[in-house]
């Protein structure tokens, strides 16, 4: 039992350093697609010929809105749900063993106390019998005395 749970140890220190390193690279990739969107972005505004209520192209608010709450949402929950993926496994393994060994443990116990109960029966037959044979000889004795 000792290296069996040593394992599972083992197993989810694995799972949560995989699922940070996960996250991680999450945030990387998400740092890397930030830093090319704000350097692909075009430095020179370029008025268009014959339009002057054309806005400059730039940041605008849902640009900032996705950068600063969407994405990192996103990320979150694509990391959440890889750690629940990564830890799913063992723990799935870990409450199957858990509810065999409650299992086996609920069936031993439901035996010893059949085995009890008819011990209890078998004692309780066994005095009731020997009580009537010592009423049955003193009976006997008494009328033999008579």
């Amino acid at each position: 039992m000792k290296i069996q749970e040593m394992l599972i140890t083992v197993l989810e220190i694995l799972a949560v350093v995989l699922a940070l390193a996960g996250i991680l690279i999450l945030i990387v990739i998400a740092i890397h697609f930030v830093r090319s969107i704000i350097q692909s972005r075009p430095k020179v505004i370029e008025k268009m010929a014959n339009d002057k209520d054309v806005a400059r192209e730039g940041v605008t608010f849902n640009d900032i809105f996705m950068f600063m709450i969407a994405v990192p949402l996103v990320l979150l929950w694509v990391g959440f749900a890889g750690f629940v993926i990564i830890l799913g496994g063992p723990a799935l393994l870990i409450i199957k063993d858990a509810l065999d060994v409650w299992k086996q443990e609920q069936a031993e116990k439901t035996a010893f106390y059949k085995q009890k109960a008819q011990a209890v029966i078998d004692y309780n037959d066994a005095a009731q019998k020997q009580a009537q044979m010592i009423e049955a000889k003193a009976q006997e004795h008494e009328h033999k005395k008579k």
